[in-house]
């Protein structure tokens, strides 16, 4: 059952914002200023803040961020015997991906501040850190989209959904995680929905032009093709559609130029790229579409003819089971504004 909003007089929750090397200085900042706000904006009732925030890390003082940042660590974790809620903000990864065991003493912190009842909280990609405690094995969560893979290939026994802004998991719904980047709007919104109210909420949402990502994060994420399956037909099969995926039959078309029986292009190509050879095109041209769409003043129908197809109709339909949008909302989301381009002479 979810937590009740704070009363008036009730003592206010314990928020621990974990600060480590590899953390992102937006995201953290971000929710260390809105949560620890609320009081000094008059956001919420006379009476305590719902919360009493802390940066909290292995050791007490600055902190070099993953931007070389400094971040002032307030409290050391082996001074905090118990903790509310506990978020771990976005991460930056190498280009090696996530090296599990760095951080032992944290993870085992995590570990018991969950079992003493803690909300495990994470903001983009710092679900990574949190994954090491094992408290997300078969739960739902989500990441930020650009990281799912590898998320999935470190930690197989967590269920990832990147196109999901916001997911709340477990039997106490404990286990809070946010997707990509500005979600943690969701998350932090969610937080003051859950303890201080969804007035509350509101109110906070309109004085920092916050916003929930209601429609999910499907609009965002851009198709790439697996390339990394070791076949080297369908390799070929992808480059060459990768330039072609407009042209009438592209499968039929792939197929021939692989000199391989449909039924095998067919299975060895979804089992190397985890999509049937007509959705990998469909993918492809709803990219495409995308890309004119922000950039160009082309009209739909003209868009879809030449991404390869002749029905409109079908189109738009294909493009909003897609991106989660229709093609007119996606070019008004993701265009650039005329107020924001650079004037000419």
């Amino acid at each position: 059952m979810a937590a009740q909003p704070t009363r008036t007089g009730a003592r206010p929750r314990h928020v621990s914002i974990v600060a480590l090397p590899d953390a992102a200085v937006s995201t953290l900042f971000g929710i260390f200023d809105v949560m620890s706000a609320l009081p000094r904006m008059g956001l919420v009732p006379a009476g305590p803040s719902p919360f009493e925030v802390d940066i909290v890390g292995e050791a007490s003082g600055p902190l070099g961020l993953a931007s070389g940042v400094p971040v002032d660590v307030q409290r050391m974790i082996k001074s905090i015997e118990r903790s509310d809620v506990v978020i771990v903000p976005s991460l930056v990864l190498g280009p090696r991906g996530w090296n599990t065991g760095r951080y032992p003493r944290l993870v085992e912190w995590l570990a018991r501040m969950y079992d003493e009842g803690a909300l495990l909280c994470s903001a983009c990609s710092g679900l990574f850190l949190l994954a090491e405690t094992g408290a997300f094995d078969a739960k739902d969560a989500t990441v930020h989209y650009h990281y799912a893979r590898t998320f999935a290939d470190t930690f197989p026994a967590v269920s990832i959904h990147p196109e999901r802004p916001l997911i709340i998991s477990g039997m106490r719904e404990e286990l809070v995680s946010s997707g990509a980047s500005a979600s943690w709007h969701d998350l932090v919104l969610h937080l003051i929905a859950r303890f201080a109210g969804s007035t509350t909420a509101q109110d906070v949402a309109r004085a920092f032009a916050l916003q929930w990502h209601s429609d999910g994060l499907r609009p965002y994420i851009a198709f790439e093709g697996r390339t990394d399956h070791g076949d080297a037909a369908i390799q070929s099969a992808q480059q060459w559609v990768s330039e072609h995926f407009s042209v009438p039959n592209p499968v039929e078309q792939m197929i021939r130029r692989s000199h391989l029986a449909e039924r095998t292009f067919k299975r060895r190509f979804a089992s190397a790229t985890g999509l049937t050879p007509i959705g990998y095109v469909q993918r492809l041209r709803i990219e495409d579409a995308k890309r004119r769409l922000e950039r160009t003043d082309a009209s739909v129908d003209e868009i879809s003819w030449r991404v390869g197809y002749e029905d409109a109709a079908f189109f738009r339909r294909l493009f909003k089971r897609t991106t989660g949008v229709a093609p007119g909302a996606y070019r008004k989301r993701f265009r650039i504004p005329d107020y924001a381009r650079p004037s000419r002479p």
